[in-house]
């Protein structure tokens, strides 16, 4: 549980905590940058308002939850992001929905970490 939870505040932590440096300075980088560029282009890291559902049907406003929970699970770079106030709502546009799409995609690199070290660990207890 330890190296879960350490891979999700550090994205790829896990590794580190298993001696994979290259796996962990790999995942610090692509969780990194992509939340990164998600941020500069403005995207939402906010989880969606009733206002902001409001006119979406039931899965179109379930998959807005969805995308809010994944881009929790980026981590460290959420949790920052949101303790220094760099936080944005939903806006109109492309550019917004391109930079939402980079957090997500942050969110889901971490993810794929965090399986693929419980996998790990898994093995390495056999």
């Amino acid at each position: 549980m330890k190296l879960v939870l350490f891979g999700w505040l550090v994205p790829g932590g896990g590794y580190l905590l298993l001696g994979r440096k290259r796996q962990f300075v790999a995942f610090l980088v692509m969780v990194s940058v992509a939340f990164a560029a998600g941020l500069l282009l403005q995207g939402s890291n906010l989880w969606p308002q009733p206002g902001e559902l409001k006119g979406m049907d039931g899965v179109s406003s379930m998959l807005a939850q969805g995308g809010a929970v994944v881009k929790l699970v980026a981590g460290g770079p959420s949790l920052l992001a949101w303790l220094c106030g760099i936080s944005q709502g939903v806006l109109e546009g492309r550019l917004h929905e391109y930079g939402t799409v980079f957090l997500i995609m942050a969110g889901l690199l971490n993810l794929l970490a965090l399986t693929d070290v419980w996998e790990l660990r898994k093995e390495g207890a056999r």
